[in-house]
C-alpha cells in the first residue's frame, strides 16, 4: 500500500491491484496514467480548469468497489452480457483526484473519462483523499479545517466535522474500517461511528504529509484484539527528516512516538510491506526529496530511543559518456514494493515521461548506485511508440506543392538518416564568431544580456553558497555573504539544500569573531537561516553542542552591550562639548567701537533743564521725608512713656500732690 506524500509540483500514486498502473500529475496539470509493466503511456486525462485547479491529491479506489454512477447519462445503451459485466468489474479502476479549489473528481481509467464531480464539501483546496475499503465511502480533508465523508454513489456529503484548528493535511482509515486517523500537525484517531477523537498524539512540528498503518493485528497475542489497540502506524511530515511510529495504547498517557527512521531529507513518497505476523518484519522504501531512495527493515516490537538508520541506499545516475565524463543524479519519483516483497518498481526521470523499472531487492550492501542512459532509453521508446502521424516518404521523382507566392518554388530537403549527419568540426584556423557579435545579427540588445555589476543572479547564489562550503573557498562566500539585501539573503537560504545549514552555520561563527562589519553582515544571515530551517535544526539530535561556540560569543557580546552603550553616551557628550566650545573660539570678536560721534548744543541744554527739574523734584521729596521722619519720631516717644508709666500728668493731679 502506498502512501504518496507529493513532491512539489507532482502527485503519484500506484494502483492497488499489484501496481499494475501508475498516475501521475504534474504542474501542468494533465493526469497520465501509465502502465508499469510496459512503460506505455495508457490514459491523458486534462482536466477543463487544469490551470486554476491543479491536482493536489491521488488515490485509487480499493479493489473490488463499484463505479460511481455518471451525472450525464448517454443515450439508450444495449444490455451487456453477464461476462462482459464482470469483466468490466474487474478491470474498473476508479481515481479519485483532489483539486486546489475544493472539488474532487472521480476519473474512470476504464472508460478513461471523467465519472462525475464532488462538490460543496470544501471551499478550499483539498490536501488528501482515502476510499473506505469496505463501503463505497470517500473521506477528504482540506485547508478549511474540516474532514468530509462523501457518498460516491449519490455524490453528495454524508457527513462533514471539523478536524483540527488549522488546516487538516493528511487522512488514513483503520485495517478494520472503523477508525479514521487525521493529520494537521498534531494527529487524532476518530471513531467514525460517532465522529469524536479517540486518541490524541504529539504529532510532528510541521504540517504531516503522510500517514498510513503498518500492522492489521495486534503484537501482544495474550490480550483480545478489540480492532485498533496495539497496531502500529507511521507519520512523515514535510521538512522533517525523522518518519515517527506510533502505538496505539489502552492507556490515554503514551501520546509520543516509539521509534524513529531517520533519511537524508524530506520523505516525499512512502511505501510499506504491512506486518501481519509479530516475528515479520515491516519493510519500508521512502523516496527523498534529494532524489534517493531508504529501505528499511525492521521488527516493530516496542519503544525505541535510538533513531534507525536505513539498511540500504539506492541512487541512479548517468553514465557519464557523449564528451561529459560527470555522472549526473537522476531523481527517483516514487517506488513500490511488488507482490512477492522482494523486488521492487522504481519510477525515475521527469514527472511528463517517467521511466518504470523493476529491480531484484539487495540488502546486503548499504548503498547501490544505478547507472542508467535515460537519453538511450527515452529515444528508444519514441521509437517504438506508436503515433498517428505520418511523415511522408519524399522522392526525386515526387513533385511537391508548397502553398506560398504563385510562381515560388521552394526546395524540399529530404530527411537525412541517422547515418548521414555529420558533427560541425571547426578548422584550427578560423576563427568563429563571438557572442556579441550572434546577438547584434539577433537584433538583441548586448547592454542588456550584460549584467551590470558583475554578479550572479539571486537563483545562482545558493549554487554558489554551496560550492563554497563544500570547496572551503574564501573568494565564492565572500561574495556570496558580503551582500546586504534582505530579500536576496531570504531567497538564498530558502533556496540552500538542507545539508548544507551546519556548514553555514559554522562559517558564520567563524566570521563573527572576526571585522565588526562582517559580523553586521552575518547576523542578517543567521536571522534567515533560523527563521526558515528552524523546523529542521529542531530535529537535529547533536544540536547543542553544534551550536554551542556561537550561542556563548552571543552572549559575551550581550553582556558588554550595556558598557558599552554607557560608553558611547559618555563620549557622546564629551565630543559634543568640545565641537561646541571649538566653534564658540572661532567666533571673531566684533568691533563695537564707534568710528563717527555726533553732538547737539539743543540737545545738551534740554538735558540740563531736565537735570535742574529733576532735582527739585528730588530735594521736594527730602524735606517731606524728613517732616514723616520727625513725626513718626513723636509717636514713638509718646507709645515708650505709656508704656514705662512716665506720662505727663495733668496739672490738677500735680497740685494735689504738692
Amino acid at each position: 500500500m502506498a502512501a504518496a506524500a507529493a513532491p512539489v509540483g507532482a502527485v503519484c500514486s500506484f494502483s492497488p491491484r499489484d501496481c499494475r498502473f501508475f498516475a501521475i500529475s504534474g504542474s501542468d496539470g494533465r493526469l497520465r496514467v501509465w502502465e508499469t509493466a510496459s512503460s506505455r503511456l495508457q490514459h491523458e486525462y486534462v482536466p477543463s480548469a487544469h490551470l486554476s485547479a491543479a491536482c493536489t491529491c491521488l488515490a485509487w479506489a480499493p479493489p473490488g468497489e463499484r463505479q460511481p454512477p455518471s451525472k450525464v447519462q448517454d443515450g439508450p445503451q444495449r444490455k451487456k452480457r453477464k461476462s462482459e459485466v464482470a469483466e468490466v468489474d474487474r478491470q474498473l479502476d476508479i481515481l479519485a483526484v483532489g483539486t486546489a479549489v475544493g472539488s474532487i473528481l472521480l476519473y474512470s481509467t476504464v472508460k478513461g473519462e471523467l465519472q462525475s464531480k464532488l462538490d460543496g464539501g470544501h471551499d478550499s483546496r483539498v490536501n488528501c483523499v482515502r476510499w473506505h475499503q469496505d463501503t463505497c465511502c470517500l473521506y477528504s480533508c482540506s485547508e478549511d479545517k474540516h474532514i468530509v465523508e462523501w457518498n460516491t454513489q449519490t455524490c453528495k456529503v454524508k457527513c462533514k466535522w471539523k478536524g483540527d484548528n488549522s488546516s487538516v493535511t493528511s487522512l488514513c482509515i483503520s485495517p478494520d474500517g472503523k477508525m479514521l486517523l487525521s493529520a494537521g500537525r498534531t494527529i487524532k484517531l476518530w471513531d467514525l461511528e460517532t465522529k469524536e477523537v479517540y486518541r490524541h498524539f504529539t504529532g510532528h512540528a510541521t504540517s504531516v504529509s503522510s500517514l498510513t498503518f503498518t500492522t492489521v493485528k495486534a503484537m501482544n497475542e495474550n490480550k483480545p484484539f478489540d480492532g485498533i489497540t496495539g497496531l502500529y502506524f507511521l507519520s512523515g511530515a514535510i521538512h522533517d527528516r525523522l518518519l515517527s511510529v506510533w502505538q496505539v495504547r489502552s492507556d490515554r498517557k503514551e501520546k509520543n512516538a516509539v521509534m524513529s527512521f531517520t533519511v537524508t531529507d524530506e520523505p516525499i513518497f512512502i511505501d510499506l510491506t504491512v506486518s501481519e505476523v509479530k516475528e515479520e518484519p515491516v519493510k519500508l522504501a521512502v523516496v527523498c526529496r534529494d532524489g534517493q531512495l531508504h529501505l528499511f527493515e525492521h521488527i516493530l516490537n516496542g519503544y525505541c530511543k535510538k533513531p534507525l538508520t536505513s539498511n540500504c541506499t539506492i541512487q541512479i545516475a548517468t553514465p557519464g559518456n557523449d564528451g561529459d565524463s560527470t555522472p549526473k543524479p537522476v531523481p527517483i519519483l516514487a517506488a513500490a514494493f511488488c507482490s512477492d516483497k522482494q523486488s521492487l518498481l522504481l519510477v525515475y526521470g521527469n514527472t511528463l515521461q517517467p521511466i518504470i523499472e523493476k529491480v531484484s531487492l539487495n540488502t546486503v550492501e548499504s548503498h547501490i548506485c544505478l547507472i542508467r542512459d535515460i537519453q538511450k532509453v527515452l529515444s528508444l521508446k519514441t521509437d517504438v511508440a506508436l503515433t498517428k502521424v505520418k511523415t511522408p516518404v519524399v522522392n526525386s521523382d515526387a513533385k511537391v506543392l508548397v502553398p506560398g507566392i504563385p510562381g515560388h518554388s521552394t526546395a524540399v530537403k529530404t530527411p537525412a538518416s541517422g547515418k548521414e549527419k555529420k558533427k560541425n568540426k571547426r578548422k584550427p584556423g578560423e576563427t568563429g564568431e563571438s557572442i556579441e557579435e550572434r546577438l547584434e545579427a539577433l537584433d538583441i540588445d548586448v547592454s542588456k544580456v550584460k549584467t551590470p555589476s558583475g554578479l550572479p543572479q539571486t537563483d545562482s547564489f545558493a549554487v554558489l553558497l554551496v560550492q563554497g562550503l563544500e570547496s572551503n573557498d574564501a573568494e565564492i562566500l565572500n561574495r556570496v555573504l558580503n551582500t546586504r539585501k534582505d530579500n536576496v539573503i531570504k531567497n538564498t537560504v530558502s533556496r540552500m539544500p538542507m545539508h548544507a545549514v551546519i556548514p553555514l552555520l559554522h562559517e558564520l561563527t567563524k566570521r563573527l569573531q572576526g571585522n565588526p562589519y562582517s559580523a553586521s553582515l552575518m547576523v542578517r544571515w543567521l536571522k534567515s537561516v533560523f527563521t526558515i530551517h528552524a523546523s529542521y535544526l529542531s530535529t537535529l539530535p547533536d544540536l547543542i553542542p553544534q551550536l554551542g561556540m556561537l550561542y556563548q560569543l552571543m552572549e559575551s557580546r550581550v553582556k558588554t552591550l550595556q558598557k558599552l552603550s554607557r560608553l558611547h553616551g559618555r563620549l557622546f557628550i564629551l565630543v559634543t562639548q568640545v565641537a561646541a566650545s571649538e566653534a564658540v573660539q572661532d567666533v571673531s570678536e566684533m568691533n563695537q567701537t564707534a568710528k563717527l560721534v555726533y553732538e547737539d548744543e539743543s540737545s545738551e541744554e534740554e538735558g540740563s533743564d531736565d537735570e535742574m527739574i529733576a532735582d527739585k523734584e528730588s530735594d521736594e521729596n527730602w524735606d517731606e521725608d524728613e517732616e514723616k521722619e520727625e513725626q513718626s519720631d513723636e509717636q514713638d516717644m509718646t507709645v515708650e512713656k505709656e508704656i514705662n508709666g512716665d506720662s505727663d500728668l495733668e496739672p490738677e493731679n500735680e497740685s494735689e500732690e504738692e
